[in-house]
């Protein structure tokens, strides 16, 4: 064979294994999974969503090269939650995970085939979303954040610890959400044994805030919010009310500490995310949602805001301190 037929036939041969190659490669190669984030109350940059992100990295998940996630934040706004998840359900994602109550029932409403995976979701046995926790059935499970009697009751202990004496505590409360009427209800057993009353202040809309603190007026010695993500989306208004008011501010994970309240006392939020992100993982390998039992909080912290402290003069008794699991100055 001549040399300029051997060469032309090698290359020949070369560029059949290439395409060949190349072929194999492309049937070789797996689809980007889609997940589906709808945060109510928290944004895709805060914290909580950067562990949700640690958790699937951890599982073995990339954004964009094995996975696709579609964030969606409705800013406290429950009015936007069933437009987000109509646009989940138009672009096939494959599992949504729900930072809210509110969300879990509107999605759980909006569609009984695609799993839902709860990262922040107070009673889901009382709420209806799930039969139980070991057998949640349908297509929702997750983490429960476990708000019980106790849970508030121990809240408002570790209030009356920092501030001595405390007599009175307003409570604002939201009367769109689905569990809040109950938790008011626990409150007000709890509160008579501690000797607190109760001013209990229902806020939904933004344009409330000015009248909810008219009403709180000069009586209270505190403020109690009561889980809910529309107040923390509005927390930079609350906040400057409560501080303008001059009213120590406890909230129920620390993301309210973080962000100027006083106090919190509850689940740790992060830790939530980073499990929430093992549901994922799982039901994209192909468990059904009806077979994962609903796991519930491993840990709860103590935060205190001890600049927040310094600036309403609050001396925190040594003994608090030494109780915080983390203390932000």
């Amino acid at each position: 064979m001549r040399r300029r037929d051997f060469m032309a036939a090698t290359a020949a041969l070369a560029g059949g294994y290439a395409a060949v190659w190349s072929f194999q490669a492309k049937a070789q190669q797996k689809p980007l999974r889609r997940v589906g984030v709808l945060l109510v109350g928290l944004s895709p940059e805060s914290k909580a969503a950067q562990h949700f992100r640690r958790g699937l990295r951890d599982a073995g998940y990339t954004e964009g090269r094995n996975v696709i996630i579609e964030w969606r934040y409705a800013q406290g706004d429950y009015r936007r939650v069933s437009g987000f998840l109509d646009e989940f359900i138009r672009s096939n994602i494959e599992v949504m995970v729900m930072d809210s109550t509110v969300g879990t029932e509107a999605a759980k409403r909006a569609t009984s085939t695609i799993p839902i995976v709860m990262a922040l979701v107070l009673d889901p046995v009382g709420s209806g979303l799930i039969n139980s926790l070991s057998h949640p059935g349908g297509n929702v499970t997750g983490l429960s954040m476990m708000t019980t009697v106790d849970l508030n009751s121990k809240r408002l202990e570790l209030l009356k610890a920092m501030i001595s004496p405390l007599s009175n505590v307003a409570v604002m409360w939201n009367p769109d959400h689905p569990l809040h009427r109950r938790q008011v209800e626990d409150l007000k057993i709890k509160a008579p044994f501690l000797a607190i009353e109760l001013t209990f202040v229902a806020v939904s809309r933004v344009e409330q805030f000015e009248r909810a603190f008219s009403d709180i007026g000069t009586k209270a010695q505190a403020l109690y919010f009561v889980d809910d993500p529309f107040f923390f989306a509005q927390r930079a208004p609350l906040l400057k009310f409560a501080a303008a008011a001059r009213l120590p501010t406890l909230g129920d994970t620390r993301r309210f500490p973080e962000e100027g309240a006083l106090m919190s006392y509850g689940p740790d939020l992060y830790d939530l995310f980073r499990r929430s992100a093992g549901y994922v993982d799982r039901i994209l390998k192909g468990a059904k949602p009806a077979d994962l039992p609903v796991e519930q909080p491993t840990r709860f912290e103590l935060v205190i805001n001890l600049k927040t402290a310094k600036a309403l003069n609050i001396n925190i008794p040594p003994t608090l301190l030494a109780l915080a699991d983390d203390v932000i100055e």
